[in-house]
């Protein structure tokens, strides 16, 4: 464990944004929202930086990192780009699209980054406090989501809170996010998909005009959540449940169940659902228990609900 630090929480204004600046220079962890979950930032460039991050969510030094940065010209810096990249970060940056690919020679980030492989998975965000932050830091900086490894993602500071208070040296409060899922994360050459996320999947196929293959490898990551089990909450899961059962905490979906505490979205929007995902996981933990169940009703496969039934695979996966 690393050692108890006094944890900040930092409001997203003008002064607050250059303390947190500050402290990302000073080699410190700060956590910040983006448009899909809270980061966990820190400088990309230090070999220290990094390894705290890896101490302060307890996370296999084998899953690689993904960079953040303010645009494309500052992504090109750091990563050699093909034409159907340049395509994609036209269409889809700043937002919640991370692209894996070759690491320039003499892009200055730490090895620890990338764990070893010779490409690196990037990412410009659209929520203006992390471009705030990008910018005001000046440099790259690697954050995977801010919550201990392989728990339920943070969509709102008092998540980053409650995983890691003590561990970071502050987080910047900018409200709940809107995606609320991880960026998919594409690799290319030839064209995959590594992980759905808060960008549908036909969106990209459509730009790229051709179908993405599936590539998981979870012995050998290329980016973050590949990893069979993840995203858990204490609670077992039951998946595509059409009723909970006597005990069992339930998360609905579409028209509410009778009986039913939770919802993801009670009109059957995806988006909302999506939105929603993660903190209804935490607050089914919290009424379920450490030895509860929880119960999901059916997800669409379409759509971002491919992205949702990826983290409740996961998220039910044995641990």
């Amino acid at each position: 464990m690393p050692e108890a630090v006094a944890t900040r929480l930092i409001a997203p204004t003008g002064p607050g944004i250059a303390e947190a600046a500050a402290l990302l220079r000073s080699g410190a962890l700060v956590a910040f929202p983006t448009e899909t979950v809270y980061g966990l930032g820190g400088d990309a460039r230090s070999d220290l930086a990094v390894a705290r991050i890896f101490a302060a969510k307890g996370r296999p030094r084998f899953n690689p990192l993904i960079v953040h940065l303010p645009d494309l010209a500052a992504a090109a810096a750091v990563a050699h780009f093909s034409p159907e990249a340049e395509r994609l970060a036209a269409a889809f940056w700043p937002g919640p699209l991370t692209l894996v690919l070759p690491l320039r020679e003499g892009a200055g980030l730490s090895p620890l980054v990338t764990a070893g492989n010779e490409s690196v998975a990037i990412r410009v965000p659209a929520h203006p406090v992390a471009q705030a932050l990008l910018r005001a830091f000046g440099g790259p900086l690697a954050a995977p989501s801010a919550n201990p490894s392989g728990k339920v993602s943070p969509t709102r500071a008092a998540h980053v809170l409650a995983g890691l208070a003590g561990r970071v040296a502050a987080v910047v409060d900018g409200g709940p996010c809107a995606v609320g899922l991880e960026s998919s994360i594409v690799a290319l050459d030839p064209p995959r998909l590594l992980r759905p996320g808060g960008l549908p999947l036909e969106a990209i196929e459509a730009c790229l005009g051709g179908p993405l293959a599936s590539d998981p490898d979870p012995a050998r990551p290329l980016a973050p959540g590949q990893l069979a089990s993840h995203y858990a909450p204490a609670a077992a899961l039951r998946l595509d449940a059409q009723a909970p059962v006597a005990g069992e905490v339930w998360i609905g979906f579409g028209a509410p169940v009778s009986g039913g505490a939770l919802t993801l979205s009670a009109s059957g929007d995806l988006v909302e659902a999506a939105a929603n995902l993660f903190h209804a996981l935490r607050e089914a933990d919290a009424l379920a228990g450490p030895k509860g169940r929880i119960a999901v009703s059916p997800i669409p496969e379409k759509g971002l609900g491919r992205a949702i039934n990826d983290r409740l695979r996961r998220a039910a996966a044995p641990r």
